[in-house]
């Protein structure tokens, strides 16, 4: 048999994806058991040229996609909408999904996965830190342990920018530019800078870690854009640094959230990741803290933590799962 894939959306991500899962065939075959085909791709603009193959079937209407019998869809596009729509269609007719819409699956994550239910799978560890595997590590410590605290570093954007204005005395202005030139930052950095990117990542993990969310409008938000030269001095003097960071902590059954620039003493698990590099320090009622490190932007990182999702659906039950 083969599992037939595929693709919604050939942006910087979905890009990833089809390039490892042509490049990694052998490999993808020898742990899944099974050959592995990409059967479409959606996208806006059908006639625009891309690097792919000829015989993979584009189209710009997601109904086309369905009616190539896909056993599971990789979704890679912005936004709440049309993607929620798209997946709660996908999962309704038996075929299984792997996201890495943080928007989305911040606001509809647990509708999805309830309608999953028990005979298809929903893969989102890509939602939250790139190829750092955080899902996958607080799933496996939610066993035993009791999480009470997740301190994380969940925006690579944010962490380039404070490293140039920190490492190299760069002002914030000439480290976003820098960003940007570099593709880790958006022609508009608004989400990343100012801290919604690394607030729906944090939602996602209170869903993951408590079953629930605290009020979003209750949360203190704020991003790395005010924090100044003389703020970065004050730091330094004081032997710490500034990371943009994201807490919850759970406290008398009330979970507390913030997102915001602190200045961290070197002690702190989260003061060393530099550059773009993602990070999250758990703290265990048993196993105490533990500090999960790895890349927090890229093409590559991103798509790997989708396609490793991929393979742990099909080898949980290959021979069941395939529609």
């Amino acid at each position: 048999m083969t599992i037939r894939v595929a693709l919604l959306g050939f942006g910087t991500v979905g890009q990833g994806v089809y390039e490892i899962l042509q490049n990694k065939q052998k490999q993808l075959t020898d742990l899944i058991g099974e050959d592995v085909e990409i059967c479409g791709l959606l996208v806006q603009n059908k006639l625009k040229e891309r690097a792919i193959s000829d015989y993979v079937f584009i189209t710009d209407n997601f109904e086309d996609i369905i009616n190539q019998n896909p056993d599971v869809i990789f979704e890679a596009i912005n936004g709440e909408e049309p993607s929620h729509s798209y997946l709660k269609e996908a999962l309704d007719k038996n075929i299984h999904v792997v996201t890495a819409n943080k928007v989305m699956f911040a606001t509809y994550g647990q509708e999805l996965l309830e309608k999953a239910g028990k005979y298809t799978s929903i893969g989102y560890e890509a939602t939250t830190a790139s190829g750092t595997p955080v899902i996958g590590t607080l799933m496996n410590l939610l066993q035993v342990n009791q999480i009470t605290k997740v301190e994380a570093i969940l925006n690579g954007t944010s962490n380039y920018i404070l490293t140039a204005m920190q490492e190299d005395g760069k002002p914030f202005s000439e480290a976003l530019q820098e960003a940007q030139d570099k593709g880790y930052a958006e022609a508009d950095p608004t989400n990343d800078i100012e801290g919604y990117d690394a607030f729906y990542k944090l939602m996602i993990v209170s869903q993951l870690l408590y079953n629930r969310q605290p009020l979003w409008s209750e949360v203190p938000l704020q991003g790395i854009s005010h924090i100044s030269e003389k703020d970065i001095t004050k730091a330094k003097q004081q032997g710490e640094k500034f990371r943009h960071v994201a807490t919850l902590e759970l406290v008398n059954d009330s979970i507390q959230a913030n997102v915001q620039p602190i200045s961290l003493p070197s002690s702190h698990g989260l003061y060393a990741i530099d550059g773009v590099d993602n990070a999250i320090d758990v703290t265990g009622d048993l196993v105490g803290s533990v500090t999960l490190r790895g890349p927090g932007a890229g093409k590559l990182s991103t798509a790997s933590a989708m396609v490793e999702d991929f393979v742990r659906i099909f080898q949980a039950s290959p021979v069941k799962q395939l529609s």
